[in-house]
């Protein structure tokens, strides 16, 4: 059983590191084009801020924000 088992690992491995992909410094424009971003529309993305700013009646929830406890 133990020489199935680390058959299975080692071709688990193998997969794994074959599903990562380099990108070069040159590829990378097409990444960053705004197609490739889920929020394409930025004045659907505002209206959506803003009602779930008013929804929560807090403001400051999308980007980096402190704990909620005031220890900080």
């Amino acid at each position: 059983m133990k020489p199935v088992l680390m058959a299975l690992l080692i071709a688990l491995a193998a997969l794994s590191v074959s599903g990562c992909a380099r990108v070069k410094p040159w590829e990378r424009e097409h990444l960053a084009d705004p197609i490739m971003q889920f929020d394409v529309n930025k004045e659907e993305r505002a209206v959506r801020e803003h009602f779930l700013g008013t929804r929560e009646g807090s403001a400051g929830s999308f980007g980096v924000s402190g704990g909620g406890c005031g220890c900080n």
